[in-house]
């Protein structure tokens, strides 16, 4: 994972050095916007989940699910706003071969960082209604 966000970030930055190719204003604006918003709702998963926040899945007995700030309306915000992160930054600078390796890369990555925390989350009671 960490490979990875390490590529996203160099990636943008080879290409957009590399190839040189003409920056499309509105694009690159959207983008730019979109990346804020993604970091944004980062901070806010980490600044709601306070000293729960870990790279790791981590399950701590007798607490219960957090079920506040983005959590209330998504199981896994963080990674939306990974998701969201891994596709505008590249774009900011229509770095799109960056954009297309990491999404392609990032799948199966995501697909099995969900299983593995919808399972540790499935041993917590469920929340009350």
């Amino acid at each position: 994972m960490v490979g990875l966000h390490v590529f996203l970030l160099v990636g943008s930055l080879i290409e957009v050095w590399v190839w040189q190719r003409p920056l499309i204003p509105v694009l690159s604006w959207t983008m730019l916007v979109l990346v804020v918003a993604s970091q944004a709702l980062r901070w806010w998963c980490i600044s709601t989940l306070g000293q729960r926040w870990n790279t790791l899945v981590v399950i701590v007995p007798g607490m219960p699910r957090v079920t506040k700030g983005p959590y209330r309306w998504m199981r896994h915000p963080n990674y939306v706003a990974v998701v969201i992160e891994g596709i505008a930054l590249p774009m900011v600078g229509f770095a799109w071969v960056t954009a297309v390796i990491f999404t392609v890369l990032n799948v199966p990555l995501l697909l099995t960082r969900l299983r593995v925390e919808n399972e540790a989350l499935a041993t917590l009671p469920p929340v009350p209604r």
